[in-house]
């Protein structure tokens, strides 16, 4: 009787930990990172080139789900090579010191038909704040995309330091826009 119980119970668990989702594969090419901003008054959007996304999302239970991303900070890519490297130094970015921001979620909520609440911790140039946003969900090919835009402060990171502090040339409202395209 033992035995049977202890079968039981032991299939039980293996039916559910196999009912968790396995962690999602990211497709870097049909992925993307950006940051966009206002500079003297003018929109722009520059990419992050390198970035890594940890997806673990569970369809039947989003609340059990789970992200970790990773963006090297020096890969934002301006347009021109002078301007990259002046936003990976110390008054910018400092990537020498901090080459990653990272959000890790704590908590991914449904929002309704293909929406989610995502909730967790950013980390930008050694700071951590609490965020949240919208974000949508929907199947393509066979695949899960996630989209969204995380709005930011740029100062309340310490972006942009000394003479950049001067919201006149570079606004303090940053959006980090984000598409991330992941399958099994």
């Amino acid at each position: 009787m033992k035995l049977t119980r202890s079968t039981a119970v032991l299939t039980l668990l293996a039916l559910a930990l196999a009912a968790h989702a396995a962690p999602l594969k990211t497709d870097p090419a049909k992925s993307s990172v950006s940051a966009v901003f206002k500079q003297m008054g003018v929109s722009v959007e520059s990419k992050f080139k390198k970035f890594d996304a940890q997806i673990d999302y569970d369809a039947a239970r989003p609340d059990a789900s789970k992200a970790v991303v990773e963006i090297d900070t020096a890969s934002l890519d301006l347009g021109d090579p002078d301007m990259n490297r002046e936003v990976a130094k110390k008054e910018w970015f400092n990537a020498a010191q901090f080459p990653k921001a990272r959000f890790v979620s704590s908590a991914i909520k449904p929002a309704g038909a293909g929406q989610l609440a995502v909730s967790g911790k950013l980390t930008i140039k050694g700071r951590t704040m609490e965020v949240a946003f919208p974000l949508t969900l929907r199947s393509e090919g066979g695949r899960q995309v996630f989209e969204g835009a995380l709005p930011i402060k740029r100062l309340g990171f310490n972006i942009g330091d000394g003479e950049w502090k001067d919201t006149s040339v570079v606004a303090d409202d940053v959006v980090i826009k984000f598409r991330v395209t992941a399958g099994q």
